[in-house]
């Protein structure tokens, strides 16, 4: 791999993974992340990674936020998938220019709360699952949710929906059941199960003005957010790094080798000043970290064997894993080109 950022952080994100994550890991895929984990993370700083140091964040380069972001995955995806739902409403506050900044920027770059987010969905138009409108001096949120991460551990959410004037709107709201909004039962799924997610139904859930964080055309939001899914995300990278860690050196070594090249190709991608170009190359070296993520863990569970098949099995647990991020994030675009890659076109 390339040389790992020098940064507290990074240094934080391996005493949290060697001390607690990695060896609860097993237990927790099965039983759920628990909110000790959590705490444990806010303690940490890691919530603020990227937030202003003015609001009580760290202010680190994007390096530093790939760094920790593959060293959580790597050590406990179900974990690093709860807290890093928290980083999209810290930058949507830094990017917004409305009362509710200065109320939650400085808890939540402090570590003070954690923020879910419950947007995926925007991803579906022209379907709207979740349809807002004005009422009185708020907006009434009508819908379902289909997913939504970290039920139970989360304080806040980052919710949004489409307004009939064709706008995304995102409003801030507690993290619990209350009126018109109703979660379901958590959901027994083949990975991260232990993330808590459930389903939200919206019956008229009313939230004020001060809530709002974000209200523009759909046509100015989507190319940002396309744009954000056409990179290998971090975590592909962690869990890759997990399960070659697995294998005996002389097995390893041309694994790690092809792993280190895609993903200095993929972050320098990621670093690109210009977020919305060369997207073939983007989808390509997408698909490619997703191949070496693929042949990686399945390398770790044929080199544990029979052992692979246990539920206590760190192999079976990253090979699983890997298949939930295969789909985290995707889009009609993503999941074509990888479709193509995965025909050999």
């Amino acid at each position: 791999m390339t040389a790992t950022p020098a940064h507290p952080l990074v240094d934080r994100a391996r005493r949290l993974a060697t001390d607690l994550l990695v060896p609860e890991a097993e237990r927790v895929d099965q039983e759920g992340v628990p909110v000790s984990h959590i705490e444990a993370v806010k303690r940490s700083g890691l919530l603020g990674v990227a937030a202003p140091v003015v609001y009580g964040g760290s202010g680190a380069p994007p390096d530093v936020l790939r760094r920790t972001a593959e060293i959580l995955a790597g050590a406990c995806c179900s974990t690093w998938f709860v807290q890093t739902q928290h980083h999209t409403p810290v930058q949507t506050l830094v990017q917004s220019e409305l009362p509710v900044r200065e109320r939650l920027l400085g808890p939540l770059s402090r570590g003070e709360l954690l923020s879910g987010v419950a947007y995926a969905h925007l991803r579906s138009y022209p379907r709207i699952p979740v349809r807002v409108r004005r009422e009185g001096d708020g907006w009434r949120f009508e819908g379902t949710v289909p997913w939504y991460t970290g039920w139970g551990l989360n304080d806040v959410m980052l919710l949004a929906g489409m307004t009939d004037a064709g706008e995304v709107l995102f409003a801030f709201t507690e993290a619990r059941e209350q009126p018109g909004l109703r979660a379901s039962e958590p959901m027994r799924l083949a990975a991260l199960t232990a993330a808590r997610t459930v389903s939200l139904e919206l019956s008229g859930l009313w939230l004020p003005e001060e809530a709002v964080a974000l209200r523009t055309p759909y046509e100015r939001w989507a190319p940002g957010d396309r744009a954000r899914t056409l990179n290998a995300s971090p975590a592909v990278f962690g869990v890759a790094e997990a399960a070659l860690s697995l294998l005996d050196a002389e097995t390893a070594a041309p694994l790690t080798t092809r792993l280190s090249d895609v993903r200095r190709r993929a972050y320098a991608l990621a670093d690109d000043p210009a977020p919305r170009e060369r997207v073939a190359e983007r989808l390509a070296v997408r698909a490619e970290a997703y191949e070496v993520l693929r042949t990686a863990t399945t390398a770790a569970v044929v080199a544990g064997g029979g052992r692979s098949m246990a539920l206590t099995s760190r192999a079976q647990r990253l090979a699983r894993e890997a298949l939930f991020l295969l789909v985290q994030g995707q889009t009609a675009q993503t999941r074509t080109a990888q479709l193509r890659a995965l025909g050999g076109a």
